[in-house]
């Protein structure tokens, strides 16, 4: 069965999106058919799995706005196994068409309806934001990962969060789960980072996963040349870190690289 995953955080700047990029690279490394949703206008995403944007013909914003199947959207990456349902900017257009429609919580539930049977993980990236584009992708998903950077308003962040994931399991989807948290850009050196952790687990009882995702140049530097950390630097700490989680959180384990780059 497919696992359908939300990655959320209405915070921006907390690695939501390398998140996203970085697990599903891993997954398809283990073997994993992935499809990622790039769900903010902004496609942060897609412009890391190296396609551009503006030559797309067809993204999120037409699949939201019905004039295309979800199928017909979905662009292939470098990464054998991994694919991806893009994004433009003009998707925040989208976003305002869909505050006048009804039953607008589900519209990408349903486009992806007929599509998740084919892979065996759908890792969606929500936007910064608790607007009607992440309710949607909390509504599609059966689970949510919440990215945390290990800062004093980390927790506040994801208290809001967890405030918005029980309306969407009151209205939408009851039966979402919060999988857990994934600490990135940790500093174990601080005791900031460390208390932030401990506090996410006692205030909310969440799962953190370990390992950590330690700060990286590496981490950093990929997206700008349309890769994940797993391709850009196959054995730094944060492809590392990424590739335990992936195993820990979907049971993937991945290739054996030589470790580099570190």
């Amino acid at each position: 069965m497919t696992r359908v995953v939300a990655v959320a955080n209405q915070k921006g700047g907390v690695a939501k999106t390398t998140t996203v990029h970085s697990l599903g690279v891993a997954l398809a490394e283990a073997g994993r058919s992935v499809l990622l949703v790039d769900l903010d206008p902004q496609a942060s995403l897609t412009w890391a799995c190296g396609i551009d944007p503006d030559v797309l013909e067809r993204s999120m914003h037409e699949v939201l706005l019905r004039r295309t199947k979800a199928a017909d959207a979905v662009v292939g990456t470098a990464v054998q196994g991994l694919s991806v349902l893009p994004s433009t900017i003009d998707l925040a257009g989208a976003e305002m068409h869909l505050l006048t429609k009804t039953g607008r919580e589900y519209v990408l539930r349903k486009a992806l309806d007929r599509l998740v049977a084919d892979y065996d993980v759908v890792l969606i990236d929500c936007p910064p934001s608790l607007g009607i584009l992440t309710i949607n992708g909390l509504t599609a998903a059966g689970e949510v990962l919440i990215p945390l950077q290990c800062e004093a308003l980390g927790q506040r962040g994801v208290t809001q969060l967890m405030d918005t994931i029980d309306d969407v399991r009151a209205y939408t989807n009851r039966d979402l789960v919060v999988r857990g948290v994934i600490a990135t850009m940790f500093d174990g050196r601080t005791r900031l980072a460390r208390q932030v952790v401990e506090e996410v687990r006692s205030v909310h009882g969440l799962e953190v996963f370990d390992p950590p995702v330690p700060k990286s140049v590496k981490v950093a530097e990929a997206p700008a040349r349309g890769r994940s950390v797993l391709e850009h630097a196959p054995g730094s700490k944060g492809a590392v870190a990424y590739r335990e989680l992936a195993e820990r959180i979907f049971g993937a384990k991945g290739k054996r690289r030589k470790k580099d780059d570190r």
